[in-house]
């Protein structure tokens, strides 16, 4: 064997939790399509779903028992996420709780750990906004323009944060602001620090929330700050080492969020084949075309593959073990594979997918932002050229 095969890890393919599977199912059931359907027209949060999660305990699944919570792995979390999406539901109200939190467990300090994390787990706070992406400066975080200055026990925060979804139906959000000048800092990723900003006391006094009409109801606003006065104790970790606290949080982002779309590619595959099955056109079903066959069957194949990427991430991510590449690739690939199954829905249903009670339409909106965020596929690319095989950074 050689010593580059001796190097690679064993990766198990991780437990499949079938009792979760089966609670969640039985959840997703008292929040048919009707439901998404209204909450979308209304551009209402779906605050009855998130409230029997949170009653459930499953948004707690990874805040360890001391906190509060139940202490289970990514994984468990990655198998609450896509059996949500499976049922035809929409984890994007409440996922961003599993990934944010994690910023806090692995970098607080214990006395924030205490004070906040029993809270989270309970639902008696909410912990569900992330302020990252500026107008200005997107995906390229190190250049962002948000201001933190240290005054006396407080830090004055000025800026501008966009695509901060929830922040209007949460409590708390993380929040990445430059505490060192761009120009003082040997390298753009120093300089930077991660805040908890407490929303129900800054709103009003330096904070404003505006809700961005999007194209699915993720409930996203921009985020504006003139002077708002965050507590220097809500501080998490360093001061100027919160690009490396939220790479940290990153990976299990990119490891949560391909599992709603694995979740989602498979309530296309069993839309379309059911219909397939069921629609009768010329004398037979229109499943029995291999026109109809081949795409959803391709569609299958490539999900399966994604699967195992992304259980591989997170087992190296629960084994403490750098899983960067995985995390990555494991979202561009259920991003694209999702999309492919939702094409191949679409086109199955054909006409009567453009109608909103097959809520055909409504998943396939929602599965396209996975190719553009939370990171997009071209980023992916140049990332796994640069890192993994070795190329000249290309941007």
């Amino acid at each position: 064997m050689s010593a580059d095969a001796t190097a690679v890890p064993s990766v198990p393919l991780g437990e499949d939790y079938p009792e979760i599977r089966a609670a969640i199912r039985r959840i997703c059931e008292g929040f048919p399509g009707a439901y998404w359907r209204e909450k979308e027209e209304k551009e209402a949060y779906p605050a009855e779903f998130v409230q029997a999660l949170t009653e459930s305990g499953y948004l707690a699944a990874l805040i360890p028992e001391e906190y509060g919570g139940a202490g289970l792995p990514l994984r468990a979390g990655c198998v609450i996420l896509e059996e949500i999406h499976k049922a035809g539901c929409s984890a994007g109200a409440c996922h961003a709780q599993m990934y944010i939190m994690g910023t806090l467990l692995r970098h607080g300090s214990e006395e924030q750990k205490r004070r906040y994390l029993p809270d989270i787990a309970s639902g008696r706070l909410r912990l569900q906004a992330f302020g990252v992406t500026e107008p200005t400066s997107g995906t390229d975080t190190t250049s962002l323009k948000t201001r933190a200055v240290r005054d006396g026990d407080h830090y004055v925060i000025t800026g501008q944060k966009v695509w901060t979804s929830r922040a209007l139906h949460s409590d708390m959000m993380l929040l990445l602001a430059r505490t060192t000048p761009l120009e003082e800092v040997k390298r753009k990723s120093d300089g930077l620090s991660v805040f908890l900003v407490d929303l129900r006391e800054a709103r009003g006094k330096g904070l404003e929330i505006r809700p961005i009409k999007a194209m699915i109801n993720h409930n996203t606003t921009e985020v504006f700050m003139d002077g708002m006065r965050v507590p220097a104790a809500n501080l998490i970790g360093e001061e100027g080492r919160g690009f490396r606290y939220i790479l940290d949080g990153m990976n299990a982002e990119r490891i949560l969020v391909a599992s709603e779309g694995l979740g989602d590619g498979r309530y296309f595959i069993r839309k379309a084949v059911d219909y397939a099955n069921s629609r009768v056109v010329f004398g037979r079903p229109i499943g029995q075309n291999q026109g109809i066959q081949f795409p959803i069957a391709r569609a299958h194949a490539e999900l399966e593959a994604a699967e195992m990427m992304i259980r591989k991430a997170a087992t190296l991510f629960d084994a403490g073990l750098p899983c960067g590449p995985e995390a990555n690739m494991a979202k561009m690939l259920v991003s694209e594979a999702a999309w492919h199954a939702a094409e191949a829905c679409m086109q199955t249903h054909g006409g009567f997918s453009y109608a909103r009670e097959y809520d055909i339409e409504r998943k396939w909106r929602e599965i396209r932002l996975m190719q553009i965020a939370p990171i997009s596929t071209n980023l992916i690319l140049a990332y796994v050229a640069e890192h993994v095989l070795g190329l000249p950074r290309s941007y």
